[in-house]
């Protein structure tokens, strides 16, 4: 199912599949041991993933999580400045430097998404991006490192995420023992 993936810096360089999980978990692992947050963003079913893969990191991976989905967080936000800006804001009162914003987005062209990658490159918080469909889409060129996956639909694509976001899970608990 993730045959194809490809992982890139910011600038473009590709990283080795292997490579690229490791560095992922390393950042995190990294991060845990600076009692820092891994902040969780996406839209539709990648706020899903979001909210999920937060509640296992912060069970099984002993981390301090952050998704933005409280509803009167999310409607004050909206109403009051715009959905473009439901991630961003929170993000620029709640991110430390040296935190990970991992952002979920299909299609990498939301722009509430690409406006929280902003803030976090303003704050100097990692970024880590999961995409798919277009592989020009401009929030793979976003993050420190950026995981594609050539997925045409949002079926293969969430699907694909939810596997790549296991397998981080995964590493992490395999890192601690936690895993045969």
């Amino acid at each position: 199912m993730l045959d194809g993936l490809a992982w890139t810096r910011r600038d473009g360089t590709a990283v080795e599949a292997d490579a690229g999980f490791a560095e992922w978990a390393d950042v995190t692992l990294r991060l845990r041991e600076r009692r820092q947050t891994v902040f969780m963003i996406g839209n539709g079913a990648s706020a899903s993933m979001a909210s999920h893969f937060a509640a296992d990191l912060a069970k099984n991976g002993r981390l301090h999580t952050q998704v933005f989905s409280d509803l009167s967080l999310v409607t004050a936000i909206s109403n009051d400045m715009g959905y473009e800006h439901v991630f961003a804001e929170p993000l620029r009162h709640r991110g430390c430097r040296g935190d990970l914003l991992v952002a979920i987005s299909s299609s990498g062209r939301s722009p509430n998404i690409l406006a929280a990658a902003d803030v976090a490159d303003d704050l100097e918080i990692s970024v880590v991006t999961l995409t798919a469909k277009d592989a020009a889409n401009p929030l793979r060129k976003r993050g420190d490192l950026n995981l594609y996956v050539p997925a045409t639909t949002y079926g293969l694509a969430e699907t694909a995420h939810a596997a790549a976001l296991h397998w981080w899970m995964d590493l992490i608990q395999l890192q601690d023992g936690d895993l045969p």
